[in-house]
């Protein structure tokens, strides 16, 4: 157990620094000098008779607090509620002291088998989040450049007004809406709904530029786009490779799992272009170069196929099309070739290969560090294929761990606003509608009599990190009637985005932006800044409306590792702050569909509104969604997991035995948070899926199989898993297609259907019969997997790259690389819009673009910070760690520019961006290489943004965003933005 320490703050435990981090961290306050704490209060604005100590500990009026009971609780007592941090992926349980409805202490869940007992430092300032001074009070509207206040009738009529008016003139598809990693489970399908009954799929959220190309790389390989293990199951890999993960700082209470495994004789490799905190832990470091992970990749395999490690039994068995990747392999990615794309020698690569063959099962980590690249879904693919080589898929301490950033980031990719899916991934064909339709109780022709069109019904809409350009783009260049007008940013940070200068240009075109948010985004300085005359609309209306935090509210969260908890909802909304699915319903209402919306749940009042039950929206999730297994975690069986978390063992996540003393529910043999896929109804009672693809457990035990969704051959070759090859128990024991009605007549089990199941089952297959009799009868009766039983793909025919290839970034650094290695052709109906490859990388090589900036530039995180940061650096304890945005540059590079640490420089990139921030001489990048953490805003080519913000409701800590400056570049499957291999300069301000 780790060492802990009190915050001030809260009260809360935190894990004391290691010595590394204690290093670390004294030599940033050589480099970046912090001030003290009277300065620090001064220059944020906060007066001096506020104090942190006092002013954090009352927070709100005393008539607030006498008019805010805790939720459920009598306004005398102290009640307790269990909650989960809102920051990354792990998924860290929190008890939340309430006091007469005011939330005055909270500790970590030492039961938690997550993380058991631990906390990172914005963790244990979570307090803060719910009860922030720095919050959005009420609603507001920008008028002649300032917000004022208005009424949330006022901003209600008018939104809506305006988007009828928008939607008679141009179409649905005029107007965009963002959704939010943030919201929980029940407000990001609601959300979804939402958006399909206004009648477009132009809504997208966080995940399209964070790990839409893991979702389609991971998804195309075996089955299902998530990670495959968990972070406890680290503790049984003997080997564990991070390429593009720094989880010491964006998942740092992960790192308990790893360390605990270190100590146990696992080996860590880190490969990054960045030496950084995990690193420092590592027992093998790898520099490469920015962009090339397929070069390391690949040469690793040729290395275990030169020597024979790959696992031939598990690839006959279970692996499509791993000859020709080995083939592909040992003639272009020899060891020459490989050191020259990505820096590596041969020597470094074998003792990695070697170390990751030689001790199995090994697991192989990755987060954005991979996935941001024009060719990230090929990187994603990559890791793949090196873990099938291995036959550590599928495997306890093996599988891909892949560490998603946000707290509902998997939940929200899973049934939330995904403009080419449906919830659950269903796609947008006409079967998936007619399966929403009724889930949702509404006629199917309603719903497509509220799109432009049919064909806009089943066509994907634009992603988040192009919706810039369906405002800015030539309209006969976008696959729509209009260009989008209208914007909503629900819980969105404007800043993770790439392109910053044209997203301003493009924020001032709209007609109508709409940001909802607990703390006004950067979005709001951004839309009151005065910009180019020649872009502003002025016909232009901005609205900020107050959400409530997470903690105003109860629902469910997925973790990372596809483990679902349950939110107790901690203190009721302050101020004017609404829920968000509140909101939700509140629109519908004014535009005409409310009751649609809201058909089969309940209603609740909260504070005198009508709120939708979130247990219902629950349910209704749990009633649809089969494909990916949420239909057995009914909020009865969640909330009886979080009351009960010390019965689950923290590495397996199995239940030990135990009954749940308020509902008398048996715990016994339950994964904890019932990880997805959790197939059948909740009455079934599947436990939940800890490692997916494991044929070593039965299926009503949580194991599983590559699932069979690429047909069953190709080109003459059979795909399905080959003879023996099935999880444990099951009926048949080959492979075998997924199942519907018909498969069921053939092999004779259609009989154990009930009759009423046989109704509910006839001319429908496993994702979508809705008594869930396929899945029981398959499952419970003959040990099957509803999906099937197929092999893997390491040639995946219908992307790009069927084999994924390495392709030099659109901007680079290395012209004589173009040449072997250029990128995709341009393409033009893409995702609705145009979308430049070679064209412009072409254009960047005949510029010299190169010689002007010379410098790769790549982004990450911070431990103190999340996301986009406004929330963070809103919260006084976390923003007087880190005071400055910052660019880490080698001491080479930064001796050729007369750059000395400490220095104020400006940082340049082709887009035409100057960012003014501090210089950090280290030689955690190399001499090519420069680093910012992308968490900042607030500033924009060295203004300060304050006075552009609402009066009080600013980030305490203010500085660049490094995307101002990032260029254009996006993947060639899922547009996600092209972040970790861009350019620029940096010169002495």
């Amino acid at each position: 157990m780790l060492l802990t320490r009190k915050v001030p703050s809260s009260g809360a435990l935190v894990s004391a620094e290691s010595p590394f981090v204690h290093s670390l961290r004294r030599g940033l306050a050589h480099a970046i000098p912090t001030m003290d704490r009277r300065a620090f209060l001064r220059r944020s604005g906060l007066g001096v008779s506020v104090g942190l100590a006092a002013a954090q500990l009352s927070l709100i009026k005393k008539a607030d607090a006498a008019d805010a009971p805790a939720a459920g609780g009598d306004k005398s007592g102290i009640v307790v509620r269990r909650t989960v941090c809102s920051h990354c992926s792990v998924g860290c349980a929190v008890d939340a002291v309430v006091e007469n409805g005011v939330w005055t202490r909270q500790e970590p869940v030492f039961d938690s088998p997550i993380n058991m007992g631990a906390h990172c430092a914005k963790g244990a300032a979570l307090r803060e989040h719910g009860h922030g001074e720095y919050r959005l009070r009420y609603p507001m509207k920008l008028v002649n450049g300032k917000y004022e206040r208005i009424s949330w009738d006022t901003a209600l009529s008018e939104i809506t007004a305006k988007m009828q008016e928008l939607r008679k003139a141009s179409g649905p598809d005029s107007v965009y809406f963002v959704g939010s990693s943030k919201h929980n489970n029940e407000q990001s399908y609601l959300l979804r709904k939402f958006v399909s009954f206004w009648g477009s799929n132009n809504c997208d959220h966080q995940a399209r530029i964070c790990h839409s190309t893991t979702v389609a790389g991971v998804a195309n390989t075996w089955g299902y786009g998530a990670m495959t293990n968990s972070y406890n199951d680290m503790q049984n890999s003997k080997c564990a490779l991070y390429i593009g993960s720094n989880a010491a700082e964006a998942h740092p209470v992960s790192m308990l799992h790893m360390l605990h495994s270190k100590e146990m004789g696992c080996k860590m490799i880190v490969v990054d272009p960045r030496f950084t905190r995990t690193a420092a832990k590592a027992d093998e470091y790898v520099r490469i170069r920015s962009g090339t992970d397929i070069p390391f990749l690949f040469g690793l395999l040729y290395h275990i196929f030169k020597n024979g490690w790959e696992d031939k039994q598990y690839l006959h068995d279970r692996v499509y099309g791993m000859d020709a990747v080995k083939a592909e392999v040992m003639a272009k990615w020899t060891p020459d070739k490989v050191e020259e794309a990505c820096g590596v020698k041969e020597e470094q690569m074998a003792r990695v290969a070697e170390m990751m063959a030689k001790n199995r099962p090994s697991t192989l980590v990755w987060c954005m560090g991979q996935t941001q690249h024009s060719i990230g879904n090929a990187m994603v693919r990559a890791s793949c294929i090196v873990q099938l080589a291995l036959g550590n898929v599928g495997k306890s301490g093996g599988g891909a761990n892949i560490f998603r950033g946000h707290d509902n980031v998997q939940g929200a990719t899973d049934i939330g606003p995904n403009p080419d899916s449906l919830p659950g991934y269903y796609g947008i064909a006409e079967g998936s509608w007619k399966h929403f339709a009724k889930a949702w109780g509404v006629d199917y022709e309603w719903i497509k009599g509220r799109f432009a069109s049919p064909a806009m019904m089943t066509k994907s809409g634009l992603t988040v990190s192009r919706w810039i350009d369906g405002v800015l783009e030539k309209n006969e260049l976008i696959d729509q009637d209009s260009n989008l007008r209208g914007v909503f940013f629900w819980g969105h940070a404007p800043n993770s985005q790439t392109r910053g200068l044209e997203m301003k240009r493009a924020m001032d075109k709209l007609d109508l932006l709409v940001v909802v948010d607990p703390y006004p985004s950067a979005t709001a300085a951004m839309a009151a800044m005065p910009g180019k005359p020649e872009d502003l609309n002025p016909n232009r209306a901005v609205y900020l409306l107050p959400a409530a935090t997470q903690f105003e509210t109860s629902g469910s969260v997925t973790a990372s590792n596809r483990s679902l908890q349950w939110r107790e909802k901690v203190i009721e909304p302050l101020w004017e702050s609404r829920s968000d699915h509140m909101i939700m319903y509140q629109f519908a209402q004014k535009l005409g569909f409310g009751p649609e919306l809201v058909k089969n749940y309940k209603m609740q009042k909260v504070k005198g509104q009508d709120e939708p039950v979130i247990e219902d929206i629950l349910r209704e999730i749990n009633g649809s969604m089969w494909t990916i297994g949420y239909t057995g975690q009914s909020p009865e069986r969640l909330k009886a997991h979080m009351r009960n978390m010390g019965v689950f063992d923290v590495k397996t996540l199995k239940a030990r035995g135990g009954k749940d003393k308020e509902t008398g529910y048996d715990l016994t043999g339950d994964y904890f948070g019932l990880p997805w896929p959790c197939y059948g109804t909740p009455e079934l009672k599947h436990p939940g899926s800890p490692n997916l693809y494991d044929t070593s457990k039965h299926v009503m035990d949580g194991g599983g199989n590559f699932r069979a969704n690429f047909g069953v051959e190709k080109d003459g070759v059979n795909l399905l898993a080959e003879d023996g090859s099935h999880s444990l128990g099951a009926d048949i024991t080959t492979g075998y297609p997924e199942f519907d009605h018909v498969l069921l007549k053939k092999l004779g089990w259609w009989n154990d259907l009930t009759d009423a199941e046989k109704q509910a089952a006839e001319g429908k297959n496993w994702k979508t019969d809705m008594s869930g009799g396929i899945q029981r009868v398959v499952m419970q009766v003959h040990g099957c997997h509803p999906f099937g039983n197929a092999k893997a793909r390491a040639v995946v025919w219908n992307f790009p790259d069927a084999i994924p290839l390495h392709r030099e970034p659109i901007y680079g650094t290395r012209p004589d690389l173009v040449a072997k290695y250029p990128t995709h052709d341009d393409k033009r109906n893409f995702w609705r819009l145009p979308t430049l490859y070679k064209s412009l990388q072409d254009k960047n090589v005949a510029e010299k673009v190169y010689e002007k900036f010379p410098l790769i530039l790549s982004s990450g995180r911070l431990t103190e910070y999340e996301g986009g940061g406004e929330e963070t650096r809103s919260n006084p304890w976390l923003a007087e760690l880190q005071q400055e945005a910052f660019v880490e540059i080698n001491p080479k590079a930064a001796a050729d520019r007369g750059i000395r640490n400490g220095d104020r420089v400006w940082l340049s990139s082709p887009t035409g961006a100057r960012l003014n921030v501090q210089a950090l001489v280290t030689e955690r990048v190399g001499p090519d290489t420069c680093w910012m953490p992308f968490h900042f805003s607030g500033r924009w080519q060295g203004a300060d943004m304050l006075a552009y913000y609402p009066d009080g409701a600013h980030p305490v800590v203010r500085g660049e965003a490094v995307n101002t400056a990032t260029t254009y570049g996006y993947d060639s499957v899922t547009m996600m933005q092209e972040t970790k291999t861009t350019v620029c300069n940096v010169e002495r301000a």
